[in-house]
């Protein structure tokens, strides 16, 4: 297997939403001329952290998902300014973490790891195009929890509004693009998220 990860960076915006929410109209979003049709995608993961979460302390995230164009182990480092940058590796074929994983890990603590969540969601992705491609990625998550440590189980609706390569670049054409998601968004009658991530959710803080 590779050591070289697949890099990502994640500029972002979540949002909680009922089941009976209606989706919004993003064709009215700035810079977007068509949506393309949902692509449904059956997501597992099973994230890890140290018995003192160790990694969540520092703004780390440490996971292993199944399902999904970008399957695989990924690791999501403390937040750069308006992001996050993601690196991800193919998936292992015994279950054990990748050598490169671990290593890349090990800045953060040494000690032992453990599995603390189990979160699996169906997921509906939509393209927002522009003229230039991929504006951003809305995602339409049903997401299912388990608390690895108590069994307790939860379960919510949230939406995922993340730029895509053809997204604008400047500051105020990016927040002007989030201002309209989120108006978007209340008008429908959803609203701001109740959790940072779906890991800090599903451990109930």
């Amino acid at each position: 297997m590779t050591t070289e990860p697949q890099r990502s960076f994640e500029v972002e915006r979540k949002f909680d939403a009922d089941a009976d929410t209606p989706l919004p109209d993003w064709a009215r979003l700035p810079g977007v001329t068509s949506v393309s049709a949902g692509e449904l995608r059956d997501l597992d993961a099973r994230y890890f952290d140290t018995a003192d979460a160790a990694l969540a302390r520092r703004g780390v995230a440490l996971r292993r998902r199944t399902g999904g164009p970008d399957a695989g182990w990924h690791v999501k480092g403390p937040r750069q300014g308006d992001g996050r940058l993601e690196l991800g590796w193919p998936l292992d074929e015994d279950g054990r973490m990748p050598e490169a994983v671990a290593t890349l890990v090990a800045q953060w603590t040494a000690d032992e790891l453990q599995p603390l969540a189990r979160i699996e969601n169906t997921r509906t992705a939509y393209h927002l195009t522009g003229p230039d491609g991929v504006v951003a990625e809305f995602v339409d998550d049903q997401v299912r929890a388990t608390d690895l440590r108590t069994g307790t189980r939860r379960q919510w609706r949230e939406w995922e509004m993340e730029l895509g390569p053809a997204a604008p670049s400047g500051d105020d054409e990016r927040a002007a693009f989030f201002d309209a998601v989120e108006q978007a968004v209340l008008a429908v009658g959803g609203r701001p998220p109740s959790s940072g991530s779906k890991l800090a959710r599903a451990l109930g803080v």
